[in-house]
């Protein structure tokens, strides 16, 4: 139930134990490919360069900007929270001009400020599902109104839990975590890129491992496969099989459970008198940031004592708050394997037990 890694779906344990192949054996490669295929279907693109960056979800925050970001270039950036901040650093160690539009943590950012705040960026840069805040960010009237810069968004918490088109919605890079909503431990970081983003690569990346040209064949051979690094077999199985469960049962009805459990569990919140964190309209299911009931903590115990009796008594995690927020709010995910209702039910009876 924490904002990080959650129970893995049982389909990707068993992927684990699968014999480690060869990270060239056709066998392994055919299903990368399939994995590759999956991906498309989850964030909703036809992209050729679509496939896990070896490395957690930060790895493909970096990827994305290190290759379309060079000194001198101009990249407008969302800020209300820590992964916007994070982006902001990752584009300044590119050498890129940053120009910041900020809303105030908990609430959503204003589309129009992001379109207004430069007249030629390279790069507009959103996150969509603000892990620090619970906050969901509007990006598909960012996509429209872009016009020739280049719309890259973090889908770290939003792919599988939220609404999310990537070719409809006009994003150019877009990245994930495997920990989130697809029910993966982490490890892998699926990225998707646009034609046009291909297109605007800059000439040689500062960073060789995450190189999209020296990695993607679609880029480098015409369809013939690269080899630039050991790929982690047992990871991509995982990915694979995770993915697979997502589609059996269906991206809508996935979304829908996403959705449901993280309504009752708000609403229960609400019953027992606890405030909400995140903007009424931006609130994600998958994601629930709420203030910190102190005057009902038990005598002698903080927030932190709290959430470490929830795990060490009842096995449910979640998230203290963040940079300014850190003591303040809880963020309690519930998404992927976890987002049942009878973790919602665990942990609202576990919190009546506890608290005061």
């Amino acid at each position: 139930m924490g904002p990080g890694p959650g129970n893995p779906y049982p389909e990707v344990i068993a992927a684990f134990g699968r014999p480690v192949l060869g990270h060239l054996d056709p066998e392994f490669i055919a299903l990368l490919d399939e994995t590759n295929d999956r991906l498309r279907e989850v964030f909703r693109t036809a992209n050729p360069l679509t496939f896990p960056v070896s490395a957690t979800g930060s790895a493909g925050m970096e990827a994305t900007f290190v290759n379309v970001l060079g000194p001198g270039d101009v990249v407008v950036v969302g800020v209300n929270g820590v992964f916007g901040e994070r982006m902001c650093d990752v584009a300044t160690r590119c050498g890129a001009e940053v120009v910041r539009v900020e809303a105030d943590w908990g609430q959503p950012l204003e589309p129009g400020s992001l379109l207004g705040a430069h007249p030629s960026p390279k790069v507009i840069a959103v996150v969509h599902a603000e892990t620090s805040t619970g906050v969901r960010n509007d990006i598909e009237p960012i996509g429209a109104g872009k016009g020739t810069a280049l719309f890259l968004v973090d889908c770290v918490t939003s792919l599988g839990g939220i609404p999310l088109e990537i070719d409809a919605w006009g994003v150019d890079l877009a990245y994930s975590g495997t920990q989130k909503c697809l029910g993966v431990p982490p490890g892998l970081a699926p990225v998707t890129v646009s034609p046009a983003a291909v297109d605007a690569f800059v000439e040689r990346s500062p960073s060789w491992y995450l190189d999209f040209s020296m990695i993607a064949d679609y880029v480098t051979g015409g369809g013939v496969r690269a080899y630039h690094h050991t790929a982690p077999i047992s990871m991509v199985y995982a990915l694979h099989a995770g993915l697979g469960v997502l589609l059996d049962e269906g991206l809508e009805q996935v979304q829908e459970r996403h959705r449901r459990c993280g309504e009752r569990l708000q609403e229960g919140l609400v019953k027992r008198g606890f405030e909400l964190f995140a903007h009424e309209d931006h609130r994600l299911p998958e994601l629930t940031s709420v203030y910190v009931p102190k005057d009902r903590l038990p005598d002698g115990l903080g927030e932190a004592d709290v959430r470490n009796r929830l795990l060490g008594g009842y096995g449910i995690e979640i998230g203290g708050g963040l940079g300014p927020v850190s003591g303040e709010i809880w963020r309690i995910g519930c998404m992927g394997h976890t987002a049942r209702e009878r973790n919602v039910t665990l942990l609202l009876g576990a919190l009546d037990e506890i608290l005061r």
